[in-house]
Parts: C-alpha cells; sequence; structure tokens
C-alpha cells in the first residue's frame, strides 16, 4: 500500500494519537475516478477494489484495474452517445455492480451522476427529469422501475435517451452490450474540482424533494469520513449498508475507501434479513461495519453468539439517533463501541466520534476538524452549554464537503445559507465538554402547551420498554395543547396490543422522564414505513401513511 491518501491530506494529531487538524489539498483538475481509481489501477492493478455477492450465491471479485478498465469502457460507450461535461444522468442501479463503473466514467466525462431509488413511479420519475433536466437514463431492468420511466417519457421530451443495465429491454439501449463492445482505453479530458460532479434528490418534511449539488470537493471529503470516522483499514474489508440512491452510499462505498485503497463489500439483497446480513459479516471477515441504528437493533435480537463475528475491529453508527440501550448492548454483545456521526445529504461527516476518543453515550460527538460548527438559538446566538439550538456550518467561505446548491432553487439555497452560515434545520444541545447531542429536526420539535418535544427523547424511553421492539414518535394536533405527543409502536414478540398496555407505556415515559413528554396517543403497528436504508419516515407517519 502506498498511502495514496496522504497526498490529499495535511493532519495533526495530539500527543495520544487523536486527529487535531485536517486539511484537504488538491489540484485544480482532481478527478476521483482518474486521480485515485486510475492511480490505483495503475501502480497496485492487482488490489482488491470490491468484492460483489447476492443472495443467490453469486459473487464477483473487482480489482482496481478492473474497474479502471470497466469506467474506460463505460466512458468511451457514453461518450459515444453524445454525454459529456456537464450533462446531467438519472443512475437507478440498486446495488448492482455496474454502479462502481457507471459513476466513475461518469466523473471521467465530466457529466454530474444523480442517483435515485429504484422505489421510484411514474410521477416520481417524470419530477426528477423535468426538474433535474436530465439528459439520459441509466437503469436496471430488475423491478420495475424501469416501467416508470416508460410510463413518464411521453411527459419528458428533454430526455434524450433510456438505457438498460442486466439485459437488453424494448426501446432501451443496451448498457452492458455498449460497455463490453467499447475499448479500454480512455484518455484524459478536462475537468475541474469545482465543476458539479454529484447531485441528489433530498426529501424534506414538506414540498418535492431539493436537489442538491456537489462538486468533485466532495468526494474528496470523504477521505476524512473513511479514515477518522469509519477508521477503514486498508487492508481489511468495509462493509456499509445502504443501497445506491441515497447518499450514504457514497459517504462508505465508493470515494472514502477507495482513496484509502481499501476493499469494499457489496451484498446485493431485496430484503434486510439480520442473520442472513451477520452470515455474510462472518462468511467474508468484514473489519469494519456502518449501518444505520435500527439494523444494529435487529442484530441485537438474534443469537449473535452463533455468529463469528472476531473479524469486526470497528463500527460505526449514522442515519437516525443512537439509543443508549443499542449503545451498551452492541458494546456488551461485541465489545465494541458505536462511533455515532452526523451529516446530511447536503455535506459530509459534520459531527463525529473520532477514533481514539471515548464517545458519551447518545452524543453524535464533537464537530469534525473540516467543518466549523455552532449552535445558535432563536435569537441568533451561539448556544449555551445545555440550551438546544440548529445545528450551523460557516459556509462563508464555503468549505469542501458542503453543498454547491440547492440546484435551479436559489430561494431555497439562501433560505440555508446566509449571515455565512449553512442552516442545518437539525437541532441540538452541547454539554460542558463539548460533546453535542441531537435533538431532531427543526419540523419534528414537538411543541404542545407551551413545551418544545424532541421526538427521540421520548423514543429512547419507550425503546427501553421490554414490549417495544421499534417506536417512532410525532405530533399529533390537538385543539387544546396544539400538537401533542403520539407513539407509533412495534411490539416484541409474546405482548398483545391491549388498551392496558398502552396505559403501562404512558406510565412508564412518565416514570422514568419528564411527565409531560408522555405519548397521549399510542398507536400499535405491524411495521414502521422506512426507506430503504433503514430510516423511519416519520413524514409518511404524520401524513397517515404508515
Amino acid at each position: 500500500m502506498r498511502e495514496l491518501n496522504k497526498k490529499y491530506c495535511e493532519e495533526t494529531f495530539d500527543e495520544n494519537g487523536v486527529l487535531k487538524t485536517f486539511r484537504l489539498k488538491y489540484p485544480d483538475n482532481y478527478n476521483f475516478a482518474y486521480d485515485i481509481i486510475d492511480d490505483i489501477g495503475t501502480n497496485e492493478p492487482d488490489r482488491k477494489a470490491m468484492v460483489w455477492c447476492d443472495t443467490k450465491g453469486n459473487e464477483r471479485v473487482f480489482t482496481f484495474r478492473d474497474i479502471m478498465l470497466l469506467s474506460n469502457k463505460c466512458a468511451n460507450y457514453l461518450s459515444s452517445l453524445g454525454i459529456g461535461r456537464g450533462d446531467r444522468v438519472l443512475v437507478v442501479l440498486r446495488r448492482r455492480y455496474q454502479f462502481w463503473y457507471v459513476t466513475p466514467a461518469l466523473m471521467k466525462l465530466g457529466a454530474v451522476f444523480v442517483p435515485a431509488t429504484h422505489m421510484l413511479k411514474r410521477h416520481d420519475a417524470v419530477y426528477r427529469i423535468r426538474s433535474g433536466g436530465i439528459k439520459a437514463v441509466i437503469c436496471t431492468v430488475e423491478g420495475d422501475t424501469a416501467d416508470a420511466f416508460d410510463e413518464a417519457r411521453p411527459e419528458c421530451p428533454e430526455l434524450g435517451m433510456m438505457i438498460a443495465s442486466g439485459g437488453a429491454r424494448e426501446g432501451w439501449l443496451d448498457l452492458d452490450a455498449g460497455v463490453e463492445a467499447a475499448p479500454d482505453v480512455f484518455e484524459r479530458r478536462e475537468t475541474s474540482v469545482y465543476d458539479p460532479m454529484l447531485m441528489y434528490f433530498s426529501s424534506g418534511t414538506s414540498g418535492y424533494p431539493k436537489m442538491v449539488m456537489h462538486d468533485h470537493r466532495y468526494g474528496l471529503s470523504h477521505l476524512f469520513t473513511a479514515k477518522h470516522w469509519q477508521n477503514v483499514d486498508p487492508e481489511g474489508l468495509h462493509l456499509t449498508i445502504a443501497d445506491t440512491g441515497w447518499g450514504k452510499a457514497v459517504w462508505g462505498k465508493l470515494f472514502g475507501q477507495w482513496m484509502m485503497e481499501a476493499c469494499i463489500l457489496t451484498y446485493d439483497f431485496e430484503k434486510f434479513v439480520p442473520a442472513e446480513m451477520l452470515a455474510i459479516i462472518e462468511k467474508y471477515k468484514v473489519t469494519t461495519l456502518c449501518c444505520p441504528p435500527t439494523m444494529y437493533r435487529f442484530f441485537l435480537r438474534e443469537d449473535l453468539s452463533s455468529f463469528d463475528l472476531s473479524s469486526l475491529q470497528y463500527c460505526t453508527i449514522a442515519g437516525e439517533p443512537l439509543n443508549p440501550d443499542v449503545f451498551y448492548g452492541w458494546r456488551e454483545a461485541t465489545g465494541i463501541t458505536l462511533m455515532e456521526g452526523f451529516g446530511q445529504t447536503e455535506t459530509t461527516v459534520t459531527v463525529c466520534n473520532l477514533k481514539g476518543t471515548s464517545p458519551k453515550a447518545g452524543s453524535i460527538g464533537k464537530p469534525a476538524p473540516l467543518y466549523d460548527v455552532d449552535l445558535f438559538n432563536a435569537d441568533g446566538e451561539s448556544c449555551r452549554p445545555g440550551e438546544t439550538g440548529e445545528i450551523c456550518v460557516r459556509c462563508d467561505p464555503s468549505p469542501e464537503g458542503l453543498m454547491m446548491c440547492y440546484f435551479r432553487n436559489e430561494e431555497k439555497t439562501r433560505e440555508a445559507m446566509h449571515d455565512g452560515w449553512y442552516h442545518t434545520g437539525d437541532t441540538a444541545w452541547r454539554d460542558e465538554d463539548g460533546y453535542i447531542f441531537f435533538v431532531g429536526r427543526n419540523d419534528d420539535i414537538i411543541k404542545s402547551s407551551g413545551y418544545r418535544i424532541g421526538p427521540f427523547e421520548v423514543e429512547s424511553v419507550m425503546l427501553e420498554h421490554p414490549a417495544v421492539l421499534e417506536c417512532a414518535v410525532t405530533a399529533a394536533p390537538d385543539e387544546i395543547r396544539g400538537q401533542v405527543v403520539k407513539a407509533t409502536v412495534v411490539l416484541n414478540g409474546g405482548w398483545e396490543p391491549t388498551e392496558e398496555l398502552k396505559k403501562k407505556l404512558q406510565n412508564y415515559v412518565k416514570r422514568e422522564t419528564a411527565p409531560y413528554k408522555y405519548p397521549r396517543i399510542i398507536e400499535f403497528v405491524d411495521h414502521l414505513p422506512k426507506t430503504i436504508n433503514g430510516k423511519i419516515r416519520r413524514t409518511a407517519i404524520r401524513d397517515g401513511r404508515a
């Protein structure tokens, strides 16, 4: 290993080996595909880049040379179709291995790749194509996603072409055949580190998804994510459980890990089955793992003693707040402390627990050295310890890793970035030691009879009750109090949804935390609505779509 990552950063450490400062350095023409993938593919051609497997028993191992050549072939093919610098290409490839050479191919062309979930329907596809000015769609033929684009196409004259992956499809170009026939040499093209590279559709609590635009510095910033938060081992195997339609995929399955010259594991599955995932971790000897708290919770419900998890060295957690029961439960079961982190689609990891530190249960950690982070109250003043405020990131000058803008939405960009700060819309408080504790989204805060109640506080208490497997707390309208706390609950096996149990849970919350926080409404359900990455969709619950 040549420690290529050191070419792109300067860092200092304290006497205990804990990171103090971290600064990126890069040329104006930095491009991840050329400067990382092709560099390793040329100088360490046999170094493993990815182990891919699926639920059917299929397996493929890709070296960095494989990825380099495949991305060259793909770039040649897409270029022959007229795709070039600045073109926006919607990429819907699930966890299929094609994603890992299509995206660097688009980077080589200077195009903008726009990942999307395979769960899109016709109206979702129409919105994304028209609002994003999408020139081409590259989509897997698996499932019914391609049907949505066929249905959307008559309403989208700006869409130049649809390209199918995984098999031929009538009316679509064939990606696999085109890549196979293309030459594997691709001369470097002119690109700028400040060019748009990646655009995500990010759903909020209301309205249509915003389009988050990032330049090439964003991918570079994830070097910090992999090296100092996930603690990726260059000679190990990293697994982030995430679908490629969401930002978490590039956080944990692309940029930083390959900058560290590490191998990633991609398990292509339809439905998350805890025992199957644990068996995969055991089989492939995963060394570092990152996934949402919900997945760790389900892991803990399995008989962990029946799995050999001795290869695991480090575990991180993000996507939603970490409850103390999972924090302590995982450490007791495996001896590994979960290192929580916080960030958004608009940023890289912004607040986190660094390797070498001792995290506090429930804390998302301290600001990452890449960012200047503060908490501001409603008066725009920096919060005192213990005071809840909005998490804000200094954006003047703009740090690497922060979005360029909300594409084609100057109003939303101005709302988020003003007075020199990017306003995340997330609230938190910090203690005397500077550790930050997440409270919730501004829009998720429940205001009841003059009290401000963070859903996470109530959820954490309810999840400690033996009857509760999962819980989502939201606001419900109330004529007298304005809003009241509602808890939507999935029960553990052996418990029945009764009025008596509702009263027991209410009294339990009253006992364990401030009585005004107790849920006046409790609804029992068989499952909670979630994104494909396991995050609870509280918006769907509030809107009655649970």
